[in-house]
């Protein structure tokens, strides 16, 4: 059943940057009736309060864009709350809205859940085929969880519970701060404050050759959208933009893009994380969907953003 405008349509979530541009998508198709809930209005690691909530709401659709997330540091220094918060939140939500009489629910993974040495582009058959990359292998188990929670629910129960894997992804509401950032804003704010200070050079973890693909998140609010209205499979669907650059092309791009021309050092004592993540999007292309926004363009956009919100952003 496809996506009636006057049904309510739960975005867990929906202050961060990929709950933000979802919950936005939807208001902007003329979505009438999306509901949102900060963190202070609903814990969503309190099962008893999201139970209150669904029971009250009783929302016809939900999307889970709501979890614990970070950098390589981040993920290596606190595994222990990634897998308790994440697990939490996700098995919270996706009972309730299944106690409650969701018809709809997507569950928003990540392409960390993939082995670290799948084979490149990874399709959604590589899950569970080899180890995990080490430094975020409690997100990845998590979100593993999540996948297979849904599944579960449409086995056992006939749930039309769907999963989608986006890749990295970057855009507005941005996480800043450079000790728990993923590698696109944190080399977005390097850039703009070697260019305020005048420096001539910046410093950037790792070695510079791990791939990596990026993917706007007005991209994936419109393949969200697209998923709710078109698939109801059971098997995950991955979500990204088809082509990814070495770490140094994108320190050269947003370099470009800031008007930069100073120097990058490449920080080897840093890890660099899996060598390669690129998505095979064949899937969801022969469904009917393809990604809109260029890199160069998204990372103006991003940029724009943080200079217009750099004291509220998360830096």
């Amino acid at each position: 059943m496809s996506l009636r405008k006057d049904e309510k349509i739960f975005v867990a979530g929906h202050r961060g940057m990929v709950g933000s541009a979802i919950h936005r998508k939807l208001t902007e198709d003329g979505f009438t009736a999306v509901l949102g809930r900060s963190r202070t209005e609903l814990d969503l690691l309190d099962r008893a309060a999201v139970q209150a909530f669904f029971a009250a709401e009783r929302p016809s659709v939900v999307v889970v864009a709501a979890a614990k997330v970070g950098g390589i540091m981040a993920n290596w220094e606190q595994p222990v709350e990634f897998l308790l918060q994440n697990l939490a939140i996700q098995n919270n939500l996706i009972e309730a809205a299944a106690d409650h009489g969701a018809r709809k629910l997507l569950f928003l993974g990540s392409s960390c859940i993939y082995p670290k040495l799948a084979p490149q582009p990874i399709r959604e058959d590589a899950l569970l085929t080899g180890p995990l990359e080490a430094t975020n292998d409690a997100y990845a188990i998590a979100k593993i969880a999540g996948i297979k929670l849904c599944q579960a629910y449409a086995r056992e129960y006939g749930k039309t519970f769907i999963s989608a894997m986006p890749t990295n992804l970057y855009g507005p509401h941005d996480n800043y701060d450079l000790h728990n950032s993923h590698v696109l804003p944190a080399l977005i704010r390097k850039v703009h404050e070697a260019k305020l200070a005048g420096d001539r050079s910046i410093t950037v973890w790792g070695s510079g050759q791990p791939r990596r693909e990026f993917l706007h998140t007005a991209d994936l609010a419109d393949a969200c959208v697209f998923l709710l209205d078109h698939y109801d499979g059971h098997d995950p669907v991955n979500v990204g933009c088809g082509e990814d650059v070495t770490i140094r092309e994108l320190a050269e791009t947003v370099c470009e893009v800031l008007g930069f021309d100073g120097s990058l050092e490449f920080d080897t004592s840093k890890p660099d994380g899996t060598p390669r993540k690129l998505l095979d999007i064949s899937k969801i292309k022969a469904l009917g969907w393809a990604p809109k926004i260029p890199l160069r363009e998204g990372i103006s956009d991003a940029y724009r953003w943080f200079c217009e919100n750099r004291d509220t952003a998360r830096v």
